[in-house]
């Protein structure tokens, strides 16, 4: 069967692994997943970008390729491990000209996990949506064990497909997603000294937001309006925030809301409504809502009762 390049810029939808396979030379062994060495590929991808159908982790085991993710570009190390999510649009190329990939891939459709356990987990795995600069950097150890964890899957598809495999597939899928995790845990306690920064540069954004006067002229602040502030993917900067603070950031910004309200609630003759307003509130039942819902008062009777 014949193999095409990939013209520049072209668009490639990777909605199927044996689709990903055909193009690479690989043998479908499963339907629904696949675990690919790049550096035996009999075809690349070129310049095109890659319009992801599929869930993928790539573990870079050497030199030889770059990502583009969005306007940004990332080299990433050997040890590194990229995460893709069905819909997310991805372009790779060569450092080197004629160089070969240096990348061993997990590539699972959505369909494999459709109604099992795993599927009701994945929302914890927050990484598929990170930027690639935010990429998981594996000591050799930590990449042993996810080695381990790959070849146990490979193992499982090298058998022929049962009613045991979707099961015993997913549950060692899930290992290596909960694998992943831990590994980010370490990854967020190694750059905490960075961490804090990021936060004290949330600190400044949220506070410049309401001292500027932008949530009166914009409305209620959100968590996108500074991850993007910060050059970080919502994903990323909503765990990095819970790993720094034990709280949302969500939660984190309403904080900060209800400590304002209660300052000019206080300090001020502003009735609850213009309070409401000058916060980026559209309904001052909505800023009253979530006042009581925090502090168990109403923001009338917290003033009175203050007072």
């Amino acid at each position: 069967m014949p193999y095409f390049c990939s013209m520049e810029n072209e668009i490639v939808i990777l909605d199927s692994v044996e689709k990903f396979n055909r193009h690479c030379g690989f043998e479908t062994l499963h339907p629904l997943v696949s675990i690919v060495d790049m550096s035996q590929s009999k075809n690349d991808f070129g310049r095109a970008r890659l319009n992801y159908g599929l869930y993928a982790l790539w573990l870079k085991n050497g030199v030889g390729c770059s990502l583009k993710y969005g306007r940004r570009h990332y080299d990433y190390a050997e040890g590194t491990v990229v995460s893709f999510a069905p819909g997310q649009m991805v372009q790779t190329e060569a450092i080197e000209k004629n160089s070969t990939p240096q990348s061993i891939g997990l590539l699972f459709h959505p369909d494999l996990i459709h109604g099992t356990a795993l599927s009701h987990k994945m929302e914890r795995y927050t990484f598929f949506s990170y930027y690639e600069a935010e990429a998981l950097h594996l000591a050799e150890r930590e990449r042993r064990d996810y080695m381990e964890i790959l070849g146990s899957i490979q193992a499982e598809l090298s058998h022929s497909i049962d009613k045991y495999s979707r099961e015993l597939l997913c549950d060692r899928i899930g290992l290596l997603l909960d694998l992943c995790l831990r590994f980010y845990d370490r990854q967020f306690i190694t750059r905490e000294v960075a961490n804090k920064d990021l936060l004290a540069d949330f600190d400044r954004h949220l506070n410049a937001y309401f001292k500027e006067g932008m949530a009166a002229r914009k409305g209620l602040p959100t968590v996108a309006y500074f991850s993007d502030k910060l050059c970080l993917s919502t994903g990323y900067f909503g765990d990095l925030i819970k790993k720094e603070t034990g709280m949302t950031a969500q939660r984190y910004i309403q904080n900060k809301i209800i400590d304002l309200s209660k300052r000019d609630l206080l300090g001020s003759t502003l009735s609850v409504s213009e309070i409401a307003y000058n916060l980026g509130f559209d309904y001052p039942q909505h800023f009253t809502r979530l006042f009581k819902k925090q502090t168990g008062l109403s923001p009338t009777e917290y003033r009175n009762q203050i007072n």
